[in-house]
């Protein structure tokens, strides 16, 4: 019924059609009221039964809306098939600048072919494709073009299976992101050897103010080699080592790196392994808000 009437709504901008228990059908009656819908510029899919097969019959609806900038399909049981067919039409909305792809089925193969129409994405600002099971590879494949969606502000991976080699493929591209603000690794089993391997590239990201690498077993090696470089990351304002094994050896050498952080607002290291020596250094750093709560309660994952 909704779609029977979406062409008469000629100033219709924002559709929010979340949890509402659509299924491949309802999407294809969907699609069909989306190609008169020319002012759309918001739509909510997130929480809804699509699969694969509703995908592709959305697909054919939103090549033709060229006002799209906010399209969330977030739990919507999409696939390796869904990706490459929503690959397909991602240069068709010029306009689209937010990409909500997170708690779905993609796999490495989702993710190549997904990569395939993101690189026509020029407007994009925001991508999410986190609680997918990319892995490194997937996460490769992705990164990868990045370096073409130059309007590129936030990337969030996290829980994505990436571990050191994800981390590393990410690293490697960073300096092609020129206006990545905010990224999110979180929960990656990135350990202190992934941890060296972006540390050597976020120097050059210059525009990096948000960096999430909660979650990962990266130690006080780990945090000594972020620490070496955080003196170069000019815009970084927010940092989230929390429940990252860290312990005093560890906050005493991100606190001694800390001065040189003139933009740091906020250190996270709740749920580590810090005594009393760590948060003793860290409460130097009085400038900024360092969290360290819950230290040696919590029980890390390696």
């Amino acid at each position: 019924r909704l779609a029977r009437v979406l062409g008469e709504c000629n100033v219709l901008a924002h559709l929010a059609l979340s949890q509402n228990r659509i299924g491949a059908e309802g999407a294809g009656r969907l699609a069909e009221g989306l190609k008169e819908c020319k002012a759309l510029a918001h739509l909510d899919l997130c929480g809804n039964k699509l699969g694969d097969l509703g995908a592709g019959r959305l697909a054919k609806g939103l090549g033709e809306c060229k006002a799209l900038v906010y399209l969330d399909l977030s739990a919507t049981e999409l696939g390796n098939e869904a990706a490459g067919l929503l690959a397909g039409v991602l240069g068709e909305c010029m306009a689209l600048a937010h990409l909500d792809l997170r708690w779905n089925k993609l796999g490495v193969e989702g993710a190549g072919r997904l990569a395939t129409g993101l690189g026509e994405c020029k407007a994009l600002t925001r991508l999410d494709l986190s609680q997918n099971s990319i892995g490194a590879e997937g996460a490769g494949r992705i990164v990868a073009v990045l370096g073409e969606c130059t309007a590129l502000a936030h990337l969030n991976l996290s829980q994505t299976e990436t571990g050191n080699e994800g981390a590393g493929r990410v690293s490697e591209v960073l300096g092609e992101c020129t206006a990545l603000a905010h990224l999110d690794l979180s929960q990656n089993s990135i350990s202190a050897e992934g941890a060296g391997r972006l540390a050597g590239a976020l120097g050059e990201c210059k525009a990096l103010a948000h960096l999430n690498l909660r979650g990962n077993y990266i130690g006080d090696e780990g945090a000594e080699k972020l620490a070496r470089v955080l003196g170069e990351c000019k815009a970084l304002a927010h940092l989230n080592l929390s429940a990252a094994g860290i312990g005093d050896k560890g906050a005493g050498r991100l606190a001694g790196a800390l001065g040189g952080c003139k933009a740091l607002a906020h250190l996270d290291l709740d749920e580590n392994r810090i005594g009393a020596e760590g948060v003793g250094r860290l409460g130097e750093c009085s400038w900024l808000r360092v969290d360290v709560r819950y230290q040696r309660q919590v029980g890390l994952r390696q």
